[in-house]
């Protein structure tokens, strides 16, 4: 089968993001190979809708190799990453009588990974966790580069560590379970990718032909745009694990994409989908500001709708907008940072935007 292996090279806590179709069968032989011992507790963290779909295989193939391995549901969508759920894995790992030397498993999206990342990062300490992620997004962002966290009221991931897992397992084949609206949202991630760093990928998905394969869920389609975008992610967290610098890239779109999600109400707007009008938004300043061509921006947002995408901003008073955007974690000695475009394939770091730049996008 073909089987990519992406090392995400850190100064510590180095680890492998492996894709193989069907691997979700074979987690227990995967650990094994990784070194990670027989006989130890590990709690998987899920919800309802995926640990019915793959909680049972992932189980009993732990138990095949001597695990002891036990499924907690949280409950599914935006609004439940939050510190409730957070208090009821400590609940659970208590009562299950989890310890140091075990281990925790994130299996679904991109909140139930944020959420058991954050968890691992802090029950007793910081215990070991692999993620195991089942939508496109958190397989192409989320599940890689060890950003944990939950909202907060006052906005998206306020509280959070940076704490990388001990591995990442990738199965193309869940994305056949994923609703057709979600699995486009999480395609906004990997444009992103081709926008930021990598305008071979940009390229390719502008094809017709694989635009088609990539949306008939074509396995070595879904494998290379996955694969691609982590080699690209897995290349900037390593230069910059705790976003001191380069990472910052990575959060094109997502500094307008969190106030959509946040002013619309979680749900409203998926996250991708927010990212999506994020990268619009980006991309009219940087037009404005003659940073690229014009050309370069039609592209963009012809991309992004080509995958049903949205690129139309919705009506958000300005000063909403504002309290969000200072309340952002990109923001450093008081003033915002946007990433904008230059080219397809490269961005920067601005904080030379004025509110009237990008507040006028808004009512």
């Amino acid at each position: 089968m073909n089987k990519k292996q992406i090392l995400v090279p850190l100064s510590n806590n180095s680890y492998e993001v492996t894709i193989q179709k069907g691997i979700i069968g074979s987690i227990g032989e995967e650990l094994n190979r990784i070194g990670i011992n027989k006989e130890r507790k590990i709690l998987i963290v899920s919800n309802r809708e995926i640990s019915n779909l793959f909680g049972e295989k992932v189980i009993n193939n732990l138990k095949k190799y001597n695990f002891y391995a036990e499924i907690f549901n949280i409950n599914a969508g935006e609004s439940y990453k939050n510190l409730n759920s957070l208090s009821d894995i400590y609940n659970f790992a208590f009562d299950i009588g989890l310890e140091r030397n075990s281990l925790m498993i994130a299996l679904g999206g991109g909140i139930v990974g944020d959420v058991t990342g954050f968890a691992a990062a802090t029950w007793l300490r910081g215990i070991e966790y692999i993620q195991i992620p089942t939508t496109l997004l958190s397989m192409v962002d989320s599940s890689v580069g060890g950003k944990t966290a939950v909202n907060h009221p006052k906005g998206k991931n306020l509280i959070g560590a940076f704490y990388q897992p001990k591995a990442v397992f990738i199965d193309p084949e869940t994305l056949a379970t994923l609703p057709t609206r979600e699995f486009k949202a999480g395609m906004a991630e990997v444009i992103k990718y081709g926008i930021i760093k990598d305008k071979a990928l940009f390229e390719y998905l502008e094809d017709d032909k694989n635009r088609d394969d990539i949306l008939n869920l074509e396995n070595e389609s879904l494998i290379q745009i996955i694969n691609n975008s982590i080699q690209t992610k897995a290349c900037i967290v390593s230069e910059d694990e705790k976003e001191n610098g380069i990472r910052a890239i990575l959060n094109y779109g997502h500094s307008f994409g969190h106030v959509i999600e946040n002013l619309c109400g979680y749900g409203e707007y998926l996250h991708g989908e927010a990212i999506s009008i994020g990268m619009r938004i980006a991309g009219d300043i940087a037009s404005e500001k003659n940073l690229w061509l014009k050309e370069d921006s039609l592209r963009q947002n012809t991309l992004l709708e080509s995958y049903d995408l949205p690129t139309q901003i919705p009506k958000i008073k300005k000063n909403e907008v504002l309290t969000i955007l200072m309340g952002d974690k990109k923001v450093r000695d008081g003033r915002m940072r946007f990433i904008l475009p230059r080219e397809i394939g490269k961005v920067d770091i601005f904080n030379d935007i004025s509110e009237s730049q990008f507040l006028k996008y808004f009512d």
